[in-house]
């Protein structure tokens, strides 16, 4: 996977869009890496943008081909995200670094990035993996409208190069991506990391705003939590909404 190219644009609609269209084409490689100093439809979770000042934020998206059952998707999912958050941890070692249920890296309570992973089935093979990264980096200040925001500049108070940490999160990626590693241990490496794990936190759906301590992520992508009553629900993303804040 080293040898694959890394493909770099000023600016693209997405690095997932373009990394989609290769796999389409048949033109991808396992290690390809597109990206992108801006991006004017960057995708984030369950349909939401991204957005991003140019040149500020790592943006980039690493072709992996899984080779793996589909129902293991969670716990490739969580292999990823650990070792994104591992790199993370070696930069710098003084701050409060979690994942927060799916896919987002939290660093001191706020959001430092996110991770956007597209998967591509044919028939019952899992063929190709996506693996999109947004982390703001050199980000001195964020509008008001995004309180929980930060940037590993803020965090750190240091100027992080921007290729080097390209090229460590890409040679993480690349070398997790060829070395499976058993749901059982992924999915305890992964809430080794879980943001507010054994901590009360405040969701809400359709019927409203309610607590919960959050238990640990399973395997198959679901959420265990204790309820205020005592018992135990389990939640797949989407079915309830983070609430920031106290």
């Amino acid at each position: 996977m080293s040898d694959s190219p890394i493909i770099e644009f000023d600016s693209i609609d997405s690095t997932n869009n373009y990394a989609m269209r290769l796999i389409d084409a048949d033109k991808a490689q396992p290690g390809m890496t597109i990206v992108a100093q801006s991006q004017t439809e960057g995708k984030g979770q369950r349909g939401k943008t991204w957005a991003d000042t140019p040149g500020q934020s790592l943006l980039m998206s690493v072709i992996t081909m899984p080779g793996a059952a589909i129902s293991t998707q969670f716990a490739f999912n969580a292999v990823i995200a650990t070792a994104i958050a591992d790199v993370l941890d070696r930069l710098y070692g003084s701050w409060d670094l979690h994942i927060k249920w799916p896919n987002d890296i939290i660093i001191n309570d706020r959001k430092a990035g996110g991770i956007l992973i597209e998967n591509v089935l044919r028939g019952s093979r899992w063929t190709h993996c996506v693996i999109g990264l947004g982390i703001n980096v050199k980000q001195e200040r964020f509008p008001p409208e995004l309180p929980f925001a930060t940037s590993l500049k803020i965090e750190s108070g240091q100027d992080i190069n921007m290729i080097a940490l390209r090229d460590n999160l890409r040679m993480g990626l690349t070398d997790c991506s060829n070395c499976p590693v058993p749901a059982a241990a992924s999915m305890k490496r992964y809430n080794e990391y879980l943001y507010k794990r054994g901590r009360k936190q405040r969701f809400s759906d359709s019927s409203g705003t309610f607590e919960a301590t959050i238990i640990e992520a399973c395997s198959d992508g679901t959420l265990q939590v204790q309820l205020a009553d005592g018992s135990i629900a389990f939640y797949q993303h989407g079915q309830v909404v983070w609430e920031w804040g106290d």
